[in-house]
């Protein structure tokens, strides 16, 4: 994370760069998750492509055929009408997609990769694994550079996800709110902490976290830590500034978010695997402006102290680290 931001990419680079294998592009609308096209050498093969003067014309039935066949594929691979149709299924919006999602398929998928088990996980679930182990990481070195005392601050967890912040805060003594939108994931962030409740060595300050199940809008309380990792990206630019001002409402020291930055060169590959779902059902994934978040944050009284860029190869965030700004 040693780069603070992602220089966008002039467009002439972008257009000399090949397209993303489409075997992987379903991997993209899962949290964070971008791929790095790969430079093939030429082939010899275009050399062998017939041109336009040696192609047989279509007949007027088989180019309708053909027009027609086209415009299902599209209409079939349009995002905003997957997205749709997902939302009407879980009954709402956005947030109750999410819900649905993080209960059923999005919590089987994302356990796998939050845990530490390797059989059955593939580079891909590897590889977001080690980007976001890193965000925390980096959230942790953060909180422990800061003034604030970890042991007995209290923090509140905002999208815990499976307790990989939440528990590594509890054991080091903090009061941990740690609350998720997904009942399947606070039940599993729960049982982890109770098996490292249950292997903390002796003298340790573990702390059992408290875990309830709440949506971001519906948190309440004061703490001096807020910390929402990960969460941002499913909400779209309003959503996420409305998101940011009440975090900010309920911290009282630091508020630390990570998002996906929106530039030309992510938004590009986003738009281009939103083309490729995948085999279950993904969510919404919004980038995010860096000014955006950051006049969010001033809106609501708070200024970013530190910031870092945490990238593997499928996965990228922005981390921000905010103080009151007295």
């Amino acid at each position: 994370m040693a780069r603070a931001g992602v220089s966008t990419a002039p467009l002439s680079r972008l257009r000399s760069l090949p397209p993303p294998r489409p075997a992987l592009l379903h991997h993209y609308q899962q949290p964070h998750v971008v791929l790095r096209p790969q430079r093939r050498a030429p082939s010899s093969a275009a050399a062998a492509l017939p041109t336009a003067a040696d192609l047989t014309p279509l007949s007027l039935p088989a180019a309708a055929a053909a027009a027609a066949a086209l415009a299902a594929a599209v209409s079939l691979s349009d995002p905003e009408r997957r997205r749709r149709a997902q939302a009407e299924a879980a009954g709402g919006g956005d947030k109750e997609a999410v819900r649905a999602y993080f209960n059923s398929t999005g919590f089987e998928r994302w356990r796998k990769i939050y845990g530490s088990a390797t059989e059955g996980v593939n580079r891909v679930q590897l590889d977001i694994r080690e980007g976001h182990a890193q965000t925390v990481a980096k959230a942790l070195a953060m909180l422990r550079d800061s003034p604030l005392e970890l042991a007995g601050a209290t923090v509140c967890d905002a999208g815990c996800g499976t307790g990989s912040l939440s528990i590594p805060l509890a054991a080091e003594g903090a009061d941990v709110l740690a609350s998720d939108i997904s009942a399947a994931m606070v039940s599993e962030a729960q049982r982890q902490a109770q098996a490292a409740l249950a292997a903390r060595p002796a003298g340790s300050p573990f702390r059992m976290p408290r875990f309830e199940v709440r949506d971001l809008e519906s948190l309440e309380g004061r703490y001096d830590v807020v910390v929402c990792l990960d969460v941002l990206i499913h909400y779209p630019r309003e959503e996420a500034r409305a998101m940011i001002r009440h975090l900010a409402s309920l911290a009282g020291e630091r508020l630390l978010i990570s998002f996906a930055p929106r530039t030309l060169y992510f938004d590009l590959l986003k738009r281009v695997g939103e083309l490729f779902p995948g085999p279950s059902k993904a969510t919404r994934a919004y980038l995010h402006a860096e000014r955006d978040i950051e006049d969010a944050l001033r809106d609501a009284g708070w200024r970013v102290a530190n910031r870092g860029f945490i990238s593997t190869q499928f996965y990228f965030a922005k981390l921000f680290d905010a103080v009151p700004a007295r």
